[in-house]
């Protein structure tokens, strides 16, 4: 290849300039002619316009000493784009080291210059990196969805799947979002929290946590509710590491993510649909399969369709101590959400009984929230007491009440543990249970 081609082909005139602020990720004097340089060489590869037996990682220098030829930059400088380019071919492109950063819990790229991050509960345009176009996203999804034998094209213009370190991804492309290919991808963290974590950045009390241990232990039927991004497959990994060693564990999800240290787990991960339009296995048929396999405890990653009525009947059969998660906005509002999802079963089962059964089966509702400040909170943990009128009635034992908004944008807010004596307390005391007598006098 001429050495000059790329800088005659794009009409380039070198410019002498050195980058000073590194720390800001200012590297390159010319993005334009960098994002070229890219497409350039990754076009190539494509293409298989690079001769048979060139070594990658020669190409790939030459290319940027032939692009780069009159620029001043340093060793640092010109690893960085060496990096970058490198980044294209062996990783996932602009967003490989953000997959690699473990502050990142979640990156949404919106298009081309729209690359949003989460950290530490907040969501931040990253203005530091960018794709070269629509095709160039699409390119980098099916890289990065290929291996997992999955595929996007107008054809299958959506996929979600599970990358191997057990981060979830969804990509949408036109002609299903008008606005161009959407990419979002939620980390699997590498260090999943413990309750000693969670009481260090105050999402609970020490009370709290005690008492969610005592429950756990004793068995207790917990539901864990809320929003999107609020923590609650993180708070029940956490409160699963509660249960004793000797107990065999089946835990149920959609992409396996609760990763438990007990001796004795199964772990059950539904399947998609394939290409045949067969071979579904769903969380339903995971949760009616595992109550042939004699579990001491059943953890549904998340109940958000028929399978909460066979969930409720396992709880209600003998099957003590399950967990499971629900989106919704309150323990209220988790509980309207269980009771539509089991009248969903086109069975003729009188509201009023399906109200029964969600009474005798859930113990505890554990809502945990992201507030305005980014900070995530167990905001309330009540007790299923009972119907009345007719309605399934919850008491609350602990709570956050936010106060208002510091100067500095955090959300100002007080722990509140209620003079109330839980009726579950006796069912902890039977399982010989003593830790929270101190607690509740």
């Amino acid at each position: 290849m001429n050495k000059r081609s790329l800088l005659e082909e794009f009409e380039i005139t070198p410019k002498y300039s050195k980058v000073e602020d590194l720390k800001d990720y200012d590297i390159f004097p010319d993005k334009n002619l960098l994002d070229k340089l890219r497409n350039k060489i990754i076009q190539n590869l494509i293409d298989n316009k690079i001769e048979e037996g060139t070594n990658l990682e020669t190409y790939i220098n030459n290319e940027i000493d032939t692009t780069l030829e009159g620029y001043d930059l340093n060793v640092t400088e010109r690893n960085h784009i060496f990096n970058l380019i490198q980044n294209e071919i062996n990783g996932y492109g602009p967003i490989t080291e953000l997959l690699d950063d473990d502050s990142i819990t979640e990156i949404m790229v919106n298009g081309p210059d729209e690359i949003y991050v989460e950290i530490d509960g907040k969501i931040i345009k990253d203005d530091t990196i960018s794709f070269i176009n629509d095709d160039h996203i699409v390119r980098t999804i099916q890289r990065i969805v290929q291996p997992l034998g999955r595929t996007i094209d107008t054809a299958n213009p959506m996929v979600d799947a599970r990358l191997k370190d057990g981060s979830r991804l969804n990509a949408i492309i036109p002609p299903l979002s008008l606005k161009g290919p959407v990419l979002t991808i939620r980390k699997f963290s590498k260090n999943l929290d413990s309750i000693d974590d969670l009481l260090r950045k105050g999402t609970l009390t020490t009370h709290m946590a005690m008492f969610l241990e005592a429950s756990v232990k004793a068995k207790l039927n917990i539901l864990i509710c809320g929003g999107t991004g609020t923590g609650k497959t993180s708070l029940l990994n956490i409160l699963s590491s509660f249960i004793e060693n000797h107990e065999r564990i089946i835990t149920i999800e959609d992409a396996a993510e609760l990763r438990l240290h007990q001796d004795h787990v199964i772990s059950l991960e539904t399947r998609l649909i394939n290409y045949e339009g067969a071979g579904e296995i769903t969380i339903r048929d995971l949760v009616r399969n595992s109550l042939r396999m004699r579990p001491d405890r059943i953890i549904v990653g998340e109940v958000r369709g028929k399978e909460a009525f066979d969930m409720m009947q396992a709880m209600n059969t003998g099957h003590e101590g399950s967990l499971t998660t629900l989106h919704a906005n309150s323990p209220e509002d988790a509980l309207n959400r269980l009771e539509t999802m089991i009248l969903m079963n086109d069975m003729d089962i009188p509201v009023s009984a399906v109200r029964g059964y969600i009474e005798n089966a859930i113990d505890l509702v554990v809502n945990i929230e992201r507030l305005a400040d980014g900070k995530r909170k167990i905001t309330s943990i009540c007790e299923v007491l009972g119907i009345k009128e007719g309605k399934i009635t919850l008491k609350e034992i602990f709570a956050f009440k936010e106060k208002g908004i510091a100067e500095d944008e955090s959300v100002i807010g007080e722990f509140i543990m209620y003079k109330y004596i839980p009726k579950v307390l006796n069912k902890i005391r039977r399982k010989g249970i003593t830790t929270l007598d101190t607690l509740f006098k």
